[in-house]
């Protein structure tokens, strides 16, 4: 991580470079923070770094000349920058953009301060305007000092535990879990029976669960964006139904099984986590089929050829039908599961994936993501799901025929995706 500021008040940072984490970050080398006073590289005999705007209204500007110079002088001694300005006009700073920023090999954040930077400059050096929420504060210093501390977590030993990190509000896309300390009684209120237990899994679960009722009741926007998998105690799985199917006539059909199919949807399933690929087919034809490429995959050559299509195929289970599937679910997972179909057809009573994603979260029940073969699932399989989603829609018009391969990764990216 390498950033300079650029502030006509030096002294602001100071301490906040010196002291806690930061400063030690400093110390030993993870982390370099240069900061480049401004008046060094002022105009005339009292190093002018501002003027009156035009039009009047009040309010001093920093000169666009005056800028450049900085800029240009700091380029030339460490190379091509990522320029930021901390601003109220700017895009809200997430942890996304944080990520974003910490992945540029050199970062220059250049502190406004008055009315701000010549627009000028802006437009010319400025590569993106940052703000920190809905408010105007004297100059971008402060702000200057969240993004590098933001930035710095994500350096590995900064942060002392790395898990640590992992575990914050809004890494995931979650809120963090409530924090307790000693004594664990304070004023007539205890700490959770659960963390004083020493069961590892049962504080886990409470941690996970906290997180997500405080994301729910708090930041409920945040769920879109989030990847839910952590956060659910329960396995989740998707199925393949090759009967009962549509046809291109609408009339119920038995579908094939592809390769294609199989190999695609089974790295899908292994990139998000899921538990298992269920893939179902009433033909003992069908199934051997599937075995035996599995098998070719999983204890045969190809396995050794290629180990990452090994692993998306030791996902796939084999059943009879959905019924067959349920049951082995129920018996692994001690309790029956949440059905979630999907089809290509505008259906009564879909649901929106956020609401889908929302259910599962208060819920926390096993999940089966059903999808169909051929031209979609039939009635008899949706009308025994308990919700099923909205057709995947974008762009114009009516056409929607995506193969059931990009549903899948689409449908799964939304619930399980995170970077």
């Amino acid at each position: 991580m390498n950033v300079t500021i650029v502030t006509a008040f030096p002294g602001f940072f100071r301490d906040f470079l010196s002291e806690s984490m930061i400063g030690r970050a400093i110390r030993n080398g993870l982390i370099r923070v240069d900061v480049v006073d401004l008046r060094d590289f002022g105009a005339g005999n009292y190093r002018q770094v501002d003027d009156y705007a035009f039009g009047g209204g009040g309010g001093m500007v920093l000169l666009p000349e005056v800028l450049e110079k900085a800029l240009d002088s700091i380029e030339t001694a460490k190379g091509p920058a990522y320029v930021v300005c901390p601003g109220p006009q700017g895009d809200l700073l997430s942890q996304e953009i944080v990520e974003t920023l910490a992945a540029r090999d050199h970062v220059v954040i250049i502190c406004g301060h008055y009315e701000g930077l010549d627009e000028r400059f802006m437009e010319k050096r400025v590569d993106r305007e940052i703000s920190m929420g809905d408010f105007v504060l004297t100059g971008g210093e402060i702000p200057a000092m969240a993004v590098i501390d933001a930035m710095a977590r994500l350096v590995p030993g900064v942060i002392g535990k790395e898990s640590a990190v992992v575990e914050d509000s809004f890494f995931r896309g979650m809120l963090d879990h409530p924090h307790y300390t000693r004594p664990s009684e304070w004023e007539g209120i205890p700490v959770p029976d659960v963390l004083l237990s020493g069961h590892a899994a049962e504080i886990e679960n409470w941690r996970r669960s906290e997180a997500v009722r405080r994301t729910l009741s708090r930041r409920p926007d945040l769920i879109g964006r989030a990847n839910i998998r952590p956060y659910l105690p329960k396995g989740m799985y998707a199925a393949l139904v090759h009967f009962p199917v549509l046809d291109r006539k609408g009339e119920k059909t038995t579908a094939a099984v592809t390769g294609l199919d199989l190999s695609d949807i089974g790295r899908s399933c292994r990139t998000y986590g899921l538990d298992g690929f269920l893939v179902t087919t009433p033909l003992q034809s069908q199934r051997e089929l599937v075995k035996t490429m599995a098998a070719h995959w999983i204890g045969g050559a190809g396995g050794e050829v290629n180990p990452d299509r090994k692993e998306a195929f030791s996902t796939i289970k084999i059943f009879p039908s959905l019924d067959r599937a349920t049951e082995w679910v129920t018996r692994r997972e001690k309790e029956p599961p949440l059905f979630i179909g999907t089809t290509a057809r505008t259906r009564e009573g879909g649901f929106h994936w956020l609401e889908a994603k929302r259910r599962i979260l208060r819920e926390r029940k096993p999940v089966v993501f059903v999808f169909g073969t051929g031209s979609g699932l039939h009635e008899e399989v949706l009308g025994r799901c308990h919700m099923v989603l909205q057709p995947l829609s974008g762009g114009f018009g009516d056409y929607n025929h995506l193969s059931v391969r990009t549903a899948v990764g689409v449908v799964l990216d939304r619930f399980f995706g995170w970077r």
